[in-house]
């Protein structure tokens, strides 16, 4: 079976945009993906999207984006998997252009968080849990991790400030992300000040909802135009994995196993090992999912995710690097377009074109994106060639 090879990326800053239509956004970052990918018209659109029909009131995005951008009549559709929209919309390209069913595919991921703000945009929220069993009784996904923080900080003995390591890394990752949200850099002491927003879980502590959209191209070698000599970045892994939708029906709480096991599916593929990584973009959206997926994919052991933090190991210089441009935490959390967002700053460092927040001679980067408290999870790595 062929490379993939990823061509060309694109995005757009993100923030909070009420004056831009999501189709808009979306045109923005697909104009950029196309130009850097030398002019290559894609055959397919594959749209990564949470929440459009109820935030935005817009449903059907393949068809609207496609006749928007100027590829109208080519095939559309949109891909759903809660927070993971993004990167299941990335795999669905890559198995289309990995199998030979396409040769070139466009890649979306576009959110418009903010165009509601107040209980009409926590109820959308609340759809990606259990409609039957966990959202009736009134449970947010912030109450939700607040909950899962307070155990994990219980049955591992952490601090009240134990958690500051990824807020921390974050900011200071983004002051130099020309599309990040916040570009401050923060201090443990204000992480202590920070408001409550569900105890334990403080301000610092859960990603800024916002709007952004990015984009990728697809192809294989053969078709890719002279790329000069910057690498290729091929797509080595991808897998998507779930586990069960609500909480209470789980073993184990405390494990993402459908993280483990999508991390595990990935690195099969690839033939590599963790200790190969040279950097991994996790999904931040909160704190603890960030310690719970270092801990489920391996990087650390039980109960020691958050001291990776805590030490500095997940620093541009650290032992395995993370949220190289401030993660969602700081560069802003734009819902199903996150996962895209993962991949085009994988391929930005791979390029070596990450410019201060490069991550040294880093070759091998794995992305995941998380659906929920990893009820989906979706893994990639990439390589450069």
């Amino acid at each position: 079976m062929d490379e993939v090879i990823i061509a060309g990326v694109g995005q757009t800053e993100v923030g909070e945009h009420w004056e831009i239509a999501l189709r808009d956004l979306a045109f923005a970052a697909i104009q950029e993906a196309v130009r850097d990918a030398g002019g290559l018209r894609p055959q397919a659109l594959f749209v990564g999207n949470m929440l459009a029909p109820s935030l935005s009131r817009q449903a059907h995005l393949g068809a609207l984006i496609a006749d928007f951008a100027g590829l109208s009549g080519i095939e559309a559709v949109t891909v759903e998997a809660a927070e993971a929209s993004g990167g299941a919309a990335l795999r669905a390209a890559y198995l289309a252009v990995k199998s030979g069913a396409l040769d070139i595919a466009l890649v979306v991921g576009v959110e418009k968080m903010t165009d509601r703000i107040g209980p009409s945009a926590e109820e959308a929220l609340t759809s990606v849990t259990d409609a039957d069993f966990e959202s009736p009784q009134g449970l947010t996904p912030t109450a939700q991790a607040a909950l899962l923080m307070r155990r994990y900080m219980h049955e591992h003995g952490v601090p009240s400030d134990g958690f500051a390591g990824f807020a921390l890394t974050a900011h200071a990752n983004a002051v130099t992300n020309p599309y990040a949200m916040f570009r401050k850099a923060i201090t443990v002491e204000t992480y202590r000040k920070a408001e409550m927003v569900s105890d334990p879980l403080n301000l610092f502590d859960m990603a800024p909802s916002a709007d952004g959209a990015a984009a990728l191209i697809l192809t294989r070698p053969d078709v890719l135009p002279s790329h000069g000599d910057r690498p290729w970045v091929r797509i080595i892994g991808s897998a998507i994995a779930t586990d069960t939708l609500a909480l209470h029906d789980r073993r184990d709480m405390l494990f993402f196993e459908a993280a483990q096991r999508s991390a595990s599916y990935a690195l099969k593929q690839a033939r590599l090992t963790l200790d190969q990584i040279d950097f991994f973009e996790y999904h931040d959206v909160f704190s603890i999912y960030a310690a719970l997926q270092l801990e489920s994919t391996g990087f650390a052991i039980r109960g020691h995710g958050w001291k990776l933090a805590a030490e500095g190991a997940i620093g541009l210089q650290g032992r395995i690097p993370c949220a190289t441009f401030g993660g969602m935490k700081a560069r802003g959390f734009p819902g199903g377009a996150a996962g895209v967002y993962q991949a085009v700053e994988a391929v930005l460092q791979l390029r070596g074109e990450a410019g201060k927040n490069q991550v040294p001679g880093a070759r091998i980067g794995m992305i995941q994106s998380l659906g929920g408290p990893a009820a989906t999870a979706v893994t990639h790595l990439f390589q450069a060639a």
